[in-house]
């Protein structure tokens, strides 16, 4: 009966509103600002962008969304959304600093990156890829030619280490965006442009002319994405992994995979179903 009665008093614990607990870190702030600020990438569709609205949109735009709404529930009250832009650059200081709570886009998760920031359940995965304009003949070939990548991310840290394991003598170009990347592309300032699968899909899918574009087939990185938070704030990490370990038990993740990623065809890939699987964590 003891034993009974102390799991039962666990149980009230876990599915308490957070009103009614002692709140810490975000999850205070965000009770007495009445508002969440999440912060995100412009140019990263369908990650992360700005739409033709110009309001903040995309596949992890929208788990922010429903994070942000099941605090609000567990609150008590309507919490407010404000997106803030941020870049390759100064997306993790604006967490340090405390200008946004959550960076929703195509971030890495790596270990490196959660001494200095935390990270959510894992959110995507996808791995980094070559576009090039059609016509470019650069399989297994890259010798000569002028390779872009976005500074500050993983990608051109896993293209330098590509190059030097194959020998191959290319140029790598660092470009402050993916909006000059496709420009230096299409001007012929670049040979290819590399970056994660997903936003190279994203960008030919939302560009005017996608039919002059071509993607390389092989990937030659693994890039697991995930939700970032400051850390040592477990509550607020705790709230955010509450959703999505329910949008994955629940499937609802796959109406969220079909909005975004359905255009694209295929089906859904192995590797996500099993992202997926692994990340339903139990109520």
């Amino acid at each position: 009966m003891k034993r009974l009665l102390i799991i039962s008093l666990l149980l009230l614990f876990t599915a308490s509103p957070l009103a009614a607990r002692e709140l810490t870190g975000t999850l205070k702030q965000v009770q007495e600002t009445g508002k969440i600020r999440i912060g995100y990438r412009q140019a990263q569709p369908p990650i992360s962008f700005l739409n033709q609205d110009g309001q903040a949109d995309g596949y992890s735009i929208d788990l922010g969304k429903r994070i942000a709404a099941d605090i609000g529930t567990r609150l008590g009250k309507k919490i407010k959304v404000e997106y803030i832009p941020v870049t390759a650059a100064n997306r993790f200081q604006a967490l340090i600093d405390n200008r946004i709570d959550l960076l929703c886009g195509a971030t890495t998760k790596t270990l490196t990156r959660s001494e200095i920031v935390d990270f959510t359940q894992l959110t995507f995965v996808t791995g980094a890829g070559f576009m090039t304009l059609k016509g470019k003949k650069l399989i297994n070939n890259f010798d000569g030619k002028k390779l872009g990548v976005v500074k500050n991310t993983t990608t051109i840290d896993h293209l330098q280490e590509m190059l030097k394991k194959t020998g191959a003598k290319a140029e790598i170009v660092p470009l402050a965006s993916t909006d000059e990347a496709m420009k230096a592309l299409l001007k012929g300032r670049i040979d290819a442009f590399t970056a994660d699968q997903v936003v190279l899909i994203g960008l030919i899918l939302g560009s005017n002319q996608p039919q002059r574009f071509s993607l390389l087939p092989n990937l030659y990185s693994f890039e697991p994405f995930a939700l970032a938070l400051r850390r040592n704030d477990a509550d607020f990490r705790l709230a955010a992994d509450r959703v999505l370990s329910d949008l994955y038990r629940s499937q609802e993740i796959m109406k969220i995979y079909e909005k975004w990623f359905g255009r694209i065809g295929g089906g859904v890939p192995t590797l996500y179903k099993a992202m997926v699987r692994l990340n339903a964590t139990p109520e």
